[in-house]
């Protein structure tokens, strides 16, 4: 078997596939005393380590609030606002927020704090945080496995069905999407605004607003996949991860957690302030 896919369950810190590959690249594995490679195949009765170095702290502290919705030793849900990244090269990042606004985890595989799926930039609503090693690898799998509900809500355009099943290929992997119609209103620029309800069924880079676009519905405020000329200046987009649900690994209670609606959906569907 190649290591790349038998590392996984024997690491209890590289949490994915892909968390592996990148470890890989950096030579922390080695096998029979020999840096280990992506290449790399196990036939059984090596000795097979891994020795990943202690992370430098930052000069620099990035000083930004965020809105914490629950959290205990394992794990932690926030609101994640619009206008800033999850995680990757930028200093202002979600996961460079997270150990300033979250309390620090008692629990004896305790880690920096992690995120354990992405939002878009512009793109707000409920983000479910890992605190130790273990959670983090539990967490990634129920996210892989399909355990975790997700529900968003948005504001499309356009004449639309009341309800519908979209389905897709999206870089390569299926991806699935359903949507319910709980609104229309009409505008004078836009003709109809729609206030939908989502569950996607899988995780793809982007799925919702592709499939939305892809059945002549674009989000409003999609600068990418939206028309050009229908932008709304200062407003971002009308796409919100509303609320996450699933078996919480450790204590085995049933977590479900929602994030208020921001105030621009009101303002276009003034009565569903009860959401």
């Amino acid at each position: 078997m190649r290591l790349q896919e038998y590392g996984v369950d024997i690491f209890t810190s590289i949490s994915t596939k892909s968390a592996l590959k990148k470890i890989l690249k950096k030579g922390f594995i080695k096998v029979n005393d020999v840096v280990a490679t992506s290449a790399t195949f196990i036939k059984g009765g090596e000795c097979i380590s891994l020795s990943i170095p202690n992370e430098e702290t930052p000069k620099k502290r990035l000083d930004f609030k965020l809105k914490v919705l629950f959290e205990d030793d394992y794990l932690a849900l926030i609101h994640k606002p619009a206008g800033i990244l999850v995680s990757g090269n930028s200093f202002k990042t979600v996961t460079n927020a997270l150990s300033q606004n979250l309390k620090e985890s008692t629990a004896i595989d305790a880690v920096k704090p992690q995120p354990i799926h992405r939002l878009d930039y512009a793109t707000t609503g409920v983000l479910l945080i890992g605190k130790t090693r273990s959670s983090i690898r539990i967490l990634n799998a129920l996210f892989e496995n399909k355990k975790v509900e997700k529900t968003y809500y948005a504001i499309t355009i356009g004449d639309m069905n009341p309800q519908g099943e979209i389905t897709s290929t999206i870089d390569g992997k299926p991806s699935e999407s359903r949507f319910t119609l709980l609104d229309s209103v009409s505008s004078k620029r836009f003709g109809i605004l729609n206030l939908v309800v989502l569950k996607p069924k899988t995780g793809r880079r982007h799925q919702l607003r592709k499939h939305l676009a892809s059945i002549g519905n674009p989000i409003l405020g999609d600068a990418k996949y939206g028309p050009k000329n229908m932008i709304l200046k200062g407003k971002g987009l009308y796409l919100h991860a509303y609320a996450l649900q699933f078996r919480h690994p450790f204590t085995k209670e049933d977590i479900y957690i929602n994030d208020e609606l921001p105030h621009k959906f009101y303002k276009i569907f003034p009565d569903k302030t009860a959401l």
